[in-house]
Parts: structure tokens; C-alpha cells; sequence
């Protein structure tokens, strides 16, 4: 055949940085509707609670060359509403054709760790879909436990604050490279 198929185009490079403009909040919404109501069917009509009221969105947003392309990922990080040093990711969702690039969600965790660590936190949890467990633990998470979440198997997983020092510009966060993730 003269004309092969292609794959679809995938930025080579992010900007990891909290969700600081109106359009990067409304993508990052859209996302996990798409991740959480439609694609997993974890919820819904939306995915969205009272968490959302408090949390501090996070986006990886697609770079093409200087400019700013689209959300390809987002987590949202919060305090614990009983223990302020206590501190929650979740709600990590990455474009399907990102998934496979560690730049997108090793990123958010690392930016939604260390910025919290930079806030005061003291622990940071999260409640994990067990099929992804394994990379928190590359990323030198622990699992606390194994339970049901909204009918399927999750880890209850802490970070270790060693490996995440405080991050001070969260707002404008890093650059991340695309690789392929192992």
C-alpha cells in the first residue's frame, strides 16, 4: 500500500502546573468527565463532589513549541478537612493517547506532592485504582491497604515525603519531556 497508516500526533513536551486560568480548569473538568462518567463509567452524569470546592486543580497541558495546546492530564490535591498537615491527591486522569508517556502522570504526582510538601504537608495520601498502584510504588508511594472504591478495587497509598522536596512555583510549575513509560 503507497500510503501507510500514521499515528495519531503526540506533543513531545508539557507544562506540569497548577490550573491557574479559567480554560485550563474548564479542560481539566471536561477530562474527567470523560475519564471518570464516560470512558470507566465510575459515575454518571459527573464526577465532580464537594472536594471540588476545596481542591487545588493541577493540569499537564500539551506544549507545540512555545504555545499552549490542550489538557492531556489533571489531579487535584486538598487538605484533610480534620488534619491541615494531612493532604489528598485524586481524581488523576490522563488523555487515553498519553497514558503511556510517563511525562503526563508521573508529572502531576510529582507536582502534586511537592507542592503540597511546600504548603506544609506533613502526609499525603490518595485512594488508588489498584491496575495503577504498581507506578505509585515505582514512584515511592507504599499501599496502606487494598479496599472497594465506587465498586472497584483501589490502594489506599502514601507517599514518601523524601522523595518529593517542597516545590515553591506550582503556578507556573516545569517542563516535562515525553518518554515512554516502562
Amino acid at each position: 500500500m503507497m500510503f501507510e497508516p500514521f499515528k495519531p500526533f503526540v506533543a513531545p513536551e508539557f507544562q506540569v502546573k497548577f490550573a491557574t486560568e479559567a480554560w485550563e480548569r474548564a479542560a481539566a473538568a471536561a477530562l474527567r468527565r470523560r475519564v471518570f462518567c464516560e470512558e470507566q463509567g465510575v459515575f454518571t452524569a459527573d464526577d465532580r463532589d464537594a472536594v471540588d470546592d476545596v481542591a487545588i486543580p493541577l493540569v499537564a497541558v500539551s506544549l507545540l513549541g512555545v504555545a499552549e495546546d490542550e489538557v492531556v492530564g489533571t489531579v487535584r490535591i486538598h487538605t484533610d478537612e480534620h488534619e491541615a498537615d494531612v493532604w489528598w491527591g485524586s481524581r488523576l486522569a490522563v488523555e487515553k493517547g498519553y497514558r503511556r508517556l510517563s511525562a503526563v502522570g508521573a508529572g502531576l504526582i510529582r507536582l502534586a506532592v511537592s507542592s503540597a510538601h511546600a504548603r506544609g504537608c506533613r502526609r499525603f495520601l490518595a485512594n488508588v485504582q489498584s491496575q495503577n498502584a504498581l507506578l505509585f510504588q515505582h514512584m515511592h508511594w507504599r499501599s496502606l491497604g487494598e479496599f472497594e472504591l465506587h465498586g472497584r478495587p483501589h490502594h489506599r497509598m502514601e507517599a514518601d515525603l523524601d522523595h518529593y522536596p517542597p516545590f515553591r512555583t506550582p503556578e507556573t510549575g516545569f517542563r516535562s519531556l515525553a518518554k515512554l513509560a516502562a
